[in-house]
């Protein structure tokens, strides 16, 4: 087989419900190196926050914040800060409305609030403690990434007011706030510009809202496999589906593409 560029999401993908790398999944991986192929990972996570991952799989390259900072091998290829006059504006609208904010650079994340409920309950689900508290962050680093925590009746009215922005459901109270014009599929399309894969030589895999783009550019030409976790709208814009993430279903998806035994 021709060598393979691979990009993994994380949650509900390479971590199964326990916030645990399956071992199938690890043995599959590191035979999939060991057969060439290339190994990234595409996440909303910050880089910071994939130390843990990277280490366990020995992998230096990746898509991080949705598509906004993108790394290969080590090396900052590709970073798409969102302005300050936005973020601004953002924390002047949800300073008004009460609703928290928090703002991640690649090395830290922080908060506009020291305790709420919401926030400390994204968290959690994250294996995350509470961010660190911080008014002026925004103010003093590159943000790539911000999480308003907006009621879903309400984010209509952010649309309208911020069309600079995406605003990407990842948890019951939280957005991903990121450049409208970003994604990981953007992020995915800045490393193949800086290697010599091309989107055919491109295989995705991935279960969540965030990874829809992803898995629809790649689908045009490569392969890209959803979850069997996945929302029904995740799995329409995958060329594959695979099975549960705590069945092994990416393990099993990547014998069955032939990337390994």
């Amino acid at each position: 087989m021709k060598k393979k560029l691979l990009f993994f999401d994380i949650d509900g993908t390479l971590y199964n419900t326990s916030k645990k790398i399956p071992e199938a999944t690890k043995k599959a991986i590191e035979e999939a190196r060991a057969n060439g192929h290339e190994v990234a990972i595409a996440t909303g996570r910050s880089p910071f926050f994939l130390k843990e991952v990277s280490e366990e799989l020995d992998i230096d390259s990746y898509v991080s914040f949705n598509g906004q900072f993108v790394v290969y091998q080590g090396k900052t290829i590709s970073k798409r800060p969102i302005p300050a006059d936005v973020l601004e504006r953002l924390a002047t609208e949800a300073e008004k409305d009460g609703y928290p904010v928090v703002y991640l650079d690649e090395q830290r994340m922080t908060s506009t609030t020291e305790y709420d409920d919401h926030v400390k309950a994204s968290m959690d689900s994250l294996f995350y403690p509470m961010p660190e508290y911080d008014l002026n962050h925004w103010k003093e680093a590159d943000i790539y990434q911000a999480l308003l925590y907006v009621p879903e009746e309400e984010k209509p009215r952010y649309l309208k007011a911020f069309p600079e922005l995406a605003f990407i459901r990842w948890h019951k109270y939280s957005d991903d706030v990121i450049n409208h014009d970003v994604s990981k599929a953007y992020g995915i399309e800045q490393f193949i510009q800086h290697t010599d894969f091309t989107l055919a030589d491109t295989m995705v895999f991935g279960d969540g809202l965030n990874d829809i783009e992803m898995l629809e550019l790649v689908a045009k030409e490569g392969t890209s496999v959803a979850m069997g976790n996945s929302p029904e709208r995740v799995k329409e814009a995958a060329s594959i589906i695979t099975e549960h993430v705590d069945e092994d279903g990416l393990s099993k998806a990547m014998r069955r593409l032939g990337l390994c035994k």
